[in-house]
């Protein structure tokens, strides 16, 4: 009998896209044509990630049409595979995804080099999770005392007397008895999160290589370990477990909850918690501001401190009598303010889209204006992230609409992603400049507002 040959299959198209950017099938051909009519699968997949605004998914009639916004990684949508490219990649960018999450700086040259093509970029994440778990596995991984109740032929620890008291005189002719005895096992919460994350990073990239690793890596707790499902429960108990003995375990566990997160099982969509994305995507506002955060609190003079997610009390009430159901004020939450001798600066807000190549949204610009209107030097500045070398500060007033003349200002200030990530490795003293820059960089043109 002679074996038939099977003909390859055809390539999936490619898709390789920048944040907040636009395509159309009249702008690439890998959309051209391309439908979920004989997918409904794919179809919720492009419903949840519209609906999230993650990425808009538009079918037309002559194709698909994609808008991806802050979110970034790689995601498959029917037959089409789709890469989100960050504004800035390879090595810089893993410089801030380690500084912004707190990672430990662990060799990947080799494999930051071996990234040659855009849609590898995001096995970046999982190849730090890999040297992290290698590490973790190299050092030894953490025992405890569990406790067990069992029958055993060899007692160990105490006798169960309750047990044998229930099984009555026919007890004297066991082989065996009943024993509660603690013995020290890998078997731990923190070691079934590293099983179950290095076999998540292995189902997530794209590099045959790095999952092998990966699943090498988990195949070395053998069966010692349990498997466990992760979620939000889970992780909650793993930072309850973490004490001084386990901290060497937080780095894994949060790049971990990172790839889960972005895997789509915590997006808030409550009819498709089951069902995690055919990929990852990755929130750039959330590392942006972590950084941020990070940087200004670490590299400010000493009389300034940095507060995070700032509470606004006092901006909003309901008027008198006019609350019927009785409901809390809105209260907003600057991103960062910050303090120098116990006075408040202008209010800052980190925006991860740049406001340099694409136009200030309004409900950006409504935002901060509130901010602004609520401070008392009536100022306020969003960070935003760039890579143009030719981008400057720019500033919106706020006028009173009958006088024309201005009640608040509100600043939009770029955040010059490369320097910033070369002020991570190089000297204090630039950072320090660099980081005061962000507060308030030379303005030639002071507001004159209105009294």
């Amino acid at each position: 009998m002679k074996a038939t040959l099977r003909a390859p299959a055809p390539p999936r198209p490619r898709l390789v896209l920048r944040e907040w950017q636009s395509r159309g099938p009249g702008d690439d051909p890998a959309l051209r044509g391309q439908t979920f009519d004989d997918d409904p699968a794919g179809r919720r997949v492009a419903e949840r990630l519209t609906r999230s605004g993650r990425i808009e998914v538009t079918e037309l009639r002559h194709g698909l049409s994609i808008t991806t916004s802050a979110w970034v990684g790689r995601v498959r949508l029917g037959a089409l595979d789709l890469t989100v490219l960050p504004k800035i990649e390879g090595a810089p960018f893993l410089t801030l995804v380690r500084y912004g999450f707190r990672l430990r700086d662990l060799a990947l040259v080799d494999l930051v080099d071996a990234v040659t093509t855009p849609e590898a970029w995001p096995d970046l994440l999982i190849a730090q999770l890999a040297a992290e778990a290698a590490e973790l596995l190299d050092s030894g991984l953490h025992r405890a005392y569990l406790r067990r109740a069992e029958d055993l032929a060899s007692p160990r620890g105490r006798l169960d007397l309750d047990a044998l008291a229930r099984r009555g005189p026919a007890a004297q002719t066991l082989a065996s008895l009943p024993c509660v005895h603690h013995p020290r096992r890998e078997d731990v919460l923190l070691n079934r999160v590293l099983r179950a994350g290095l076999e998540l990073g292995a189902d997530l990239t794209a590099d045959r290589g790095l999952a092998i690793t990966l699943r090498r890596l988990a195949a070395r707790l053998g069966d010692s370990v349990t498997r466990i499902r992760l979620d939000a429960a889970t992780f909650a108990a793993a930072d309850r477990a973490t004490s001084r003995l386990t901290d060497r375990y937080t780095p894994v566990v949060d790049l971990i909850r990172l790839l889960h997160e972005a895997h789509g099982l915590d997006d808030g969509d409550t009819t498709g918690a089951d069902r995690p994305l055919p990929g990852f995507l990755f929130d750039m506002n959330r590392l942006f501001q972590a950084v941020l955060t990070r940087f200004l609190s670490e590299h400010l003079p000493d009389d300034f401190r940095v507060e995070s997610e700032h509470r606004l009390s006092g901006v909003f009430r309901y008027a008198p009598g006019l609350n019927p159901r009785n409901r809390s004020a809105p209260t907003p939450r600057p991103d960062l303010a910050i303090r120098r001798r116990n006075r408040v600066l202008p209010f800052l807000d980190v925006k991860y889209r740049d406001l340099w190549e694409t136009p200030l949204p309004s409900s950006m610009l409504y935002q901060l204006a509130i901010y602004a209107l609520s401070h008392g030097q009536r100022e306020a500045t969003i960070l935003y992230p760039t890579t143009s070398p030719l981008a400057r500060e720019s500033a919106v007033d706020i006028l009173d609409p009958l006088a024309r003349t201005p009640r608040a200002r509100v600043k939009l200030r770029p955040v010059a992603l490369t320097t910033l990530a070369m002020c991570l490795h190089g000297p204090r003293e630039r950072a320090r400049q660099f980081a005061l820059g962000l507060l308030s960089p030379a303005d030639p043109s002071p507001p004159v507002f209105a009294p």
